[in-house]
Parts: structure tokens; sequence; C-alpha cells
């Protein structure tokens, strides 16, 4: 069975996949490239995105970057094709110096989800530097008794290359007596050799000039060239020797410039212009020349320039003590540079998130490198942030950091962090570096709006005009930006209060729609949401009250006597009546509350004032003194019913009294009446003198009231609003009241005076056109009556 074959993009994502497994467990595959020294700007070093298996679009959706060690970046990731390049010009020398392999590190950082992968660059060598002779002539005095085959070490030649492009052979110009050896020292470096092969002979040639030539091993090779003076000498028989063979000293990296390092010592058995010594650097690299200086006549090597452990650590340099008359010895000394705590620890950051979400969980804020370039304690270095702050440092690769929040942040506690990174080393003493970032948490709509009360009572006064301004209400949150602005509505109910009122949905403010009526509504509830706009919007709600206060808008309504009735009924006096009588009551009810329907009454004009008198609180109307004959036999009051709102509103009525003789009823006094006072004599007389001629009269009077009573019984079945007498109807023109009451329909009254019963009854009858229903109607004001019809006219 054939295999199925799988195309070119699918082995592509599970090559992808594999390799970023392994990246991710691991976290220790190193990515390695090589480029040449001095390529320009812009160079090509490889291609991530294939030799990672990755996509060219995910290297820009996760974020990639490249990270280097340092504040100088050497190279730049293109996203787009997902190739890396050279950020600027290298140069070798100048990067790594005599340090071969030079190889920059570097990291590839993917933000989404973070992940780091280790890289290097190894800068390869290229053959741009001559070797070069620090002296441009090299003086060597050679003793003519010299035997053949004695070796003559040379200076060497300076090559800043490394690996073949360095010094690789050296030449000397023909002649007859030496020949040259290439020979190699133990740190690998090349250095030539002169080879005596045939005697000297001052006196037949005493000096010599020979060219010695170095040559690298580049392509083509490079060459570098010095003049060697040879000098023939006199026979001296004793060179110089060093006391010590190696020198090894240790030396701080802070020690002042002209320091004494160290001090070499030679002796010479020779006497005179043999024996005298002079020291001076013998093969010894630029570093050493540019670091330190000898003494030439007493050996002692001081500091010529500041010492820097993170450039160079340890310098070998071979020092040759020659006397006059051409030998000389030699020495090494060894200085090992030893590290201060002179460097502080750096932070770089690679990723800054300045503004957080609330409420969200574990999220990365930042993350950075830390490196410090001093070495054992001086470069272990340890990190920290405040203890107080809701964030952790996590470690990741060597060196990075990821800065995390601990849990939610809650933006109402608190909306800013100011975040202090303190990286310190671990040396004497301690160096430390801070770095300040400011986080903001943004805001999140995780808060409901809260009412300033749970409740709220409002007031106003019936008769308000529409659109008045009732009050207002108010809700807060804790939210801010759009998920703190707030819109009030009313919520629906089971009445139609809310029909009642509006509010304004930005400001909260109540509006009476129309007109409230105290005497039809007294008080009503409307439920306030208080919505902010957020997603989702959060809201509450607040129940409000609003009491309807009572105006004075209702005048006193006159239950009795109605006036503008079809048959207005009068009230009869008997002239016998004592003061104190009660005349008649009247009745009055005002559809106001409190102070606004407290009723009082009051006689505004009278046919014969200082007659009759009202109580002003309960209405009643009683004789104030005793009848007389002078007095009118038809008296009409004016009556004022006043209620005690502000400004009082008041109702006038009118009541009618007529005067008969002979209807009597007891005297009725009050609880607080005064007694009636005893008549003069001389009033006395002239009662007597009246009665005297009244007495004439008499018959005819009886005969009067026995037909006014005979006529009233047979006219009873055909009007309801006449009065009876015991003994005879009354005349019609004495039927005929008027008045102006408070109510618009015609009422007819049956109202009697019931002899000996003690108290006056009024019996309210139905109405001709029953049109109060709003103040109760005839059968409940008929009900409710404390008047009651004596004669049973029903």
């Amino acid at each position: 069975m054939e295999m199925p074959v799988f195309p070119a993009q699918q082995k592509r994502q599970v090559t992808t996949i594999i390799f970023l497994l392994l990246l991710w467990e691991v976290g220790s595959e190193t990515i390695k490239y090589s480029v040449l020294e001095e390529r320009d700007r812009g160079s090509f070093v490889g291609n991530l995105a294939e030799d990672l298996g990755l996509g060219v679009e995910e290297l820009v959706t996760r974020g990639a970057q490249i990270l280097s060690r340092g504040n100088k970046q050497h190279l730049q990731l293109e996203r787009k094709s997902g190739e890396l390049l050279l950020k600027e010009r290298v140069d070798r020398e100048e990067l790594c110096g005599d340090t071969d392999p030079c190889i920059l590190h570097f990291q590839l950082l993917l933000k989404n989800p973070v992940q780091f992968i280790q890289g290097e660059l190894q800068i390869q060598d290229v053959n741009d530097h001559a070797p070069e002779f620090l002296e441009n002539e090299i003086l060597l005095k050679i003793v003519e008794s010299t035997h053949p085959g004695t070796l003559f070490p040379l200076k060497i030649a300076q090559d800043l290359d490394v690996g073949c492009n360095t010094v690789q052979n050296y030449t000397i110009s023909t002649n007859s007596h030496f020949h040259l050896l290439t020979r190699n020292h133990s740190d690998g470096r090349k250095y030539p050799e002169l080879v005596l092969d045939k005697a000297l002979d001052r006196e037949e040639e005493p000096e010599l000039r020979l060219v010695l030539t170095a040559l690298d091993g580049g392509s083509p090779p490079r060459t570098g060239t010095s003049q060697v003076l040879i000098v023939v000498l006199d026979i001296n028989d004793n060179a110089p020797e060093f006391v010590q063979g190696l020198y090894g000293v240790q030396v701080p990296e802070n020690t002042p410039v002209g320091s004494l390092v160290i001090t070499v010592s030679a002796r010479d058995l020779d006497a005179g212009i043999h024996g005298e010594l002079s020291y001076s650097f013998f093969q010894s690299s630029n570093q050493v020349i540019q670091a330190f200086e000898i003494n030439t006549d007493t050996g002692e090597i001081r500091l010529k320039k500041l010492l820097d452990f993170e450039e160079i650590k340890f310098y070998r340099m071979e020092i040759e003590a020659s006397d006059g008359g051409g030998l000389s010895g030699k020495c090494t000394v060894e200085i090992e540079v030893l590290d201060v705590n002179d460097n502080a620890p750096q932070l770089k950051m690679s990723l800054f998130n300045s503004d957080i979400p609330e409420n969200a969980p574990e999220t990365v804020v930042a993350i950075f490198g830390i490196s410090d370039p001093d070495s054992g304690d001086n470069g272990k270095m340890m990190c920290s942030i405040q203890n107080s702050l809701p964030f952790l440092l996590k470690p990741t690769v060597e060196n990075f950091y990821t800065l995390v929040t601990e849990g939610s942040l809650d933006r109402e506690n608190r909306a800013e962090y100011n975040i202090t990174i303190t990286v310190s080393d671990l040396g004497t003493p301690r160096l430390q570096t801070q770095h300040t970032i400011t986080l903001q948490v943004s805001d999140v709509n995780d808060n409901a709006p809260e009412f300033t009360q749970s409740s709220y009572t409002l007031w106003v006064r019936e008769n308000n005009s529409p659109a008045l301004h009732i009050g207002s209400i108010s809700a807060t949150d804790r939210d801010s930006g759009s998920n703190a602005q707030l819109t009030y509505s009313l919520q629906p109910g089971p009445d139609a209060a809310a029909a009642l009122v509006s509010i304004n949905a930005d400001s909260g403010q109540l509006f009476a729609l129309r007109a409230l009526d105290y005497e039809a509504l007294q008080a009503f509830e409307v439920r306030v949401r208080a919505a902010d706009r957020g997603s989702p919007p959060l809201s509450s709600q607040a129940l409000v009250r609003v009491q309807v206060l009572d105006a004075n808008d209702n005048s006193p309504f006159v239950l009795y006597p109605l006036q503008n009735a079809s048959a207005p009924c009068t009230e009869l006096l008997p002239r016998a009546a004592e003061p104190g009588y009660l005349v008649s009551k009247v009745v009055a009810v005002d559809r106001d509350s409190g102070q606004n329907a407290w009723l009082s009454f009051q006689l505004l004009k009278a046919t014969e004032p200082g007659l009759f008198s009202v109580w002003p609180h309960n209405g009643e109307v009683r004789t104030a003194r005793l009848l007389s004959e002078r007095d009118a036999p038809k008296h009409r009051l004016l009556l004022l019913v006043k209620d005690n709102g502000e400004p009082p509103r008041s109702a006038s009525v009118t009541l009618h009294v007529l005067l008969v003789d002979g209807f009597s009823q007891p005297y009725l006094p009050l609880p607080d009446a005064p007694a009636p006072e005893r008549a003069q004599p001389d009033r006395l007389t002239a009662y007597l003198v009246i009665a005297l001629a009244a007495v004439s009269s008499l018959f005819l009077l009886s005969l009067l009231l026995f037909v006014a009573v005979r006529l009233c019984r047979r006219s009873r079945a055909r009007s309801l609003a006449g009065c009876a007498l015991p003994d005879g109807p009354l005349p019609a023109h004495l039927l005929d009241v008027s008045g102006t009451g408070t109510l618009a329909h015609s009422y007819q009254y049956e109202v009697c005076l019931q002899g000996g019963a003690g108290t006056n009854e009024f019996n309210f009858l139905k109405p001709i056109i029953p049109n109060l229903q709003s103040h109760g109607s005839g059968k409940e004001i008929e009900e409710n009556s404390p008047f009651r019809n004596s004669l049973g006219l029903n």
C-alpha cells in the first residue's frame, strides 16, 4: 500500500510545532550564526523564521524582539521577512580584542506567549591588519667571541587579527652570519630567533644591518618589517641575572595611575660598563605597553593608566636587563587584575504594559533583563520590588525577569502604582540600580450605582404648576469614565403614579407632570432606577414617596340653609323667646384638611342689629335679648362662614327669621349663657300696657291661627315646601326667602318648630335634581344630618 505524501505546508507546521516544543521545554537550545567582521550595516546574518520553523506572521503576532546584553544592539530583526540583519558595522578587534573566538550573545523574545530563545553570533576575523613592529630598529649587541649556533631572540611583531590572520612566520634578509627560526610561545604567539652560523669578527665587520620581516597567514599575506642592527662587541663574559625568573603580583583595578606595581632586580658580576644594567620591556604586547611603564635604572614597574578588570583580567610581560657590554638577562612578570565592585547593575526594559485593566488575573506588566560586568560576588545580582505592592517578580531565563500582578487589581482602591525595581549586587560595598515605572489601572464596570438614601420623601403643595421641580435624587458610582456616567429613569409600577412625575435622565431632578389635588390623592410612590453606561450596564433602584401638601383651595360649603332653593324655608321665632333662644344652626363643611378646614361663623349683617348673635365655632344662631313689639316681624340675617387657611376662604348665607305670636318654646340656656336680667319697673309697666292692648285682639288672633292650620293640612299633598303649624297655614308671602349659597343646585327643606321639645330639629329632604356626587348624595346628607323633622313630614 502506498503511503500518502504530506504537503510541504503540513510538513513545515509539524516541524515548527516540534521545534517550539523543544525550545519551550528545554530552554537551553542555542541558535548559532557567524558573520565576517567589517560587513556593512543591514548585511544578512540568517533567517530566523526558517531556522526556527516559524511563519513570518507568527513572528509578528507573537511580538518577536531581539535582545542583546549591554546597551548596544548589533542585530535587528526584519519581521516582514524573518531575516536577522546587522544593525551596524562590527569590528572584531574592537569587540573582542585578542579573544578568539569572538562570540556575541543575544536572545530572541517572543512576547505572546512569553518565550526566550538563546542565540550566538560569532564574528569571524578578516585579515584587515598587517603585522607591525613596535620599534623601527632593533639593536642587538653580540660579543665577537660568541660561538656559532648561539640563539638570539628578537622582538615580535603585533597583529590585531587572530587565528591564521595573525603573524605566522618571520624572515631575515640574506647574509653570511645568521639565519632565522620562527618559534612558538607558550601562549601560542610566534616569535623570531636569530641563529649565529658563523663567528663574528669585530675588526673585520663591526656591525651588520639586516631586515626582519613578519608575515601573517592571510590570503594574500600582509607583512611588516623592522631593521635589525647588530653591533659586534668586545668580550663580556658575564650576562645579567634576575633575582627571580618569575614575578607575580595582584593589582586591584581601581589602583591609581602612577602607583608602584612591582620592582624587578637583576645583577651582573662584571665591573665597569659591563656591569651597568638597564631594564626594559621585551617582546611585550600593546596592552602591556599602554598600561605599564618601567624605570630603566631601578626596574620599578608603575601604572600608566587605570586598569579595568572587565576589559583585561591578566597581564604577562617579559623584562630584559642589559649590561653595558651587550649581554642581557630576562625574567617574566605576571600581573593579575583583581576585580573591584565598581560597576552598578544595569537594567534594560524589554516589554512594559503601562495600562492594564482591573479584575484581570495574573497579568504580565513588564519583562526586563539585568547585567553586571563585575565578577564573583561583585557580579551576582538580586532583584526586588516593594513588599507592599500586589506584584511578583518571576525569573525566566538567565538574568531576565517577568513582573506580573499577584492577583486581580481594584481600580477603586488604587488607580496608579509606582513600582520601583531595585537591582543590587553582592559586592562590598553593594551597588544598586533603581528603575521606577508607573502603572495605570484602567476601569472595568464592576460597581453598581449607589443612591445616597435608600428612600426619599418629597413634598409638593397641591395645585402646583405643571413641570414644577419637586426635588432631586442622587446616586454615585465608584467606577470612572463612562462606567460612572449615570442615567435616571422611572420604573413602571402597578398603579399610574409614574404618570404623575417625570425625571431628568442626567441630573435626577423630579418634576410634576400636572397639577396635583390633595383631596383626590394625598401621597403616592414611584421607583427610580439609576443605571451606568458601562458594558454591561449596572443599575440600582430607590423608592421615592411624594407627599401632597394641602392648600386652601376650597371654600366652605354650606349644607344648611341651602341657597337658591326652589322653595326656601324661613325660621320661625316666637316673640316670647328669651335671650339665648336657639333660632337656627348653620351647617357647613370644607373639603380641605388641617387648619384649612377649621371653620368659624360670623354675623355680617342683620335687619335688627343686636337682636341675634352667632356662635363662631358651631354656627348656632341665638337670640341676644328679649323680643319687643317694636321689633320687625321679619328679619334677614347675613352670615359668613370662613376657614382658617392662608389666605382664608369664605362663603356667605342668608337666613330669614319670622317672628310669630302665640308660638313659644321654653328657654334653652347654654352652659355658659348668662341668666336674664330682671326687668326694671318702668319696663314692666310698659309691658303691661302693651299686654292690655293686645287682649282685645286675642280672639281675632286665635281665629286666624285656627284657619291657618286647616289650610296647611289641606295643601300638604300639593306642596312639599310648605311649612305647617298646629293651628293653621302661614301666609304664602312669608315663605319667600332668598340667599346666595355655594351650591348651584336646588333643594327643598322642611323646617318646623316643635313646641315643648326644648330643641329645634331639621329634616333634609332629597334634592329635586340629585347632582352632588362629589360631595355625597342626598341620602347620605339625610342620614348624617343631626336634624330630624319632629312633625313627621317625610
